[in-house]
């Protein structure tokens, strides 16, 4: 019993240094970095060799479609974001992802305050509530007061009604 422990521990300390000395002999630094064409010039290719035109004809559906996503930009809406960045146009633009919905901007100092602030906006949803928008509004010294937060969520919201309406003018 006690030589079969042993053996048994042998054969896992073998298994593991055969394991871990796997990866010893690659080629770790000298690897180039793969190069894949677009995904228009793949599809272009397969159509040449199997002799077909594709078509860049649309159906009637869609122009429905398109009605359907007018107030939406990737998964966020358009309004809000276009309300966020108006309405922070003091902060400087530290990154923008309009497919996540995140707008993160540096510290700046709005027209006539103090005190500078630095904003992290997320836009949640492609409807036009409030639910949509979270906004995190940090200071030098912290977080800044949730009344400053609501104001300016207040108004983000406010220019986003009003560039829908402008928008459903034209």
């Amino acid at each position: 019993m006690r030589m079969s422990r042993i053996l048994l521990a042998m054969g896992l300390g073998a298994a593991l240094l055969v394991q871990a000395g796997c990866g010893a002999f690659g080629t770790r630094g000298n690897r180039e970095p793969v190069q894949t064409p677009p995904v228009e010039e793949i599809l272009a290719d397969l159509d040449r060799q199997q002799g077909r035109k594709r078509s860049t004809r649309g159906t009637i559906w869609d122009f429905f479609k398109a009605r359907e996503d007018q107030g939406k930009l990737g998964a966020v809406n358009k309004y809000i974001w276009n309300a966020s960045l108006d309405v922070l146009d003091f902060l400087p633009v530290q990154n923008v992802d309009p497919f996540t919905g995140v707008i993160t901007t540096g510290y700046g100092t709005p027209p006539g305050g103090g005190r500078a602030y630095r904003a992290t906006i997320y836009v949640t949803d492609p409807a036009l509530d409030a639910r949509s928008l979270n906004v995190a509004l940090m200071t030098r010294s912290g977080p800044a007061s949730a009344s400053t937060v609501r104001a300016i969520e207040d108004a983000i919201l406010t220019r986003a009604r009003q560039l829908r309406a402008q928008d459903s003018r034209l």
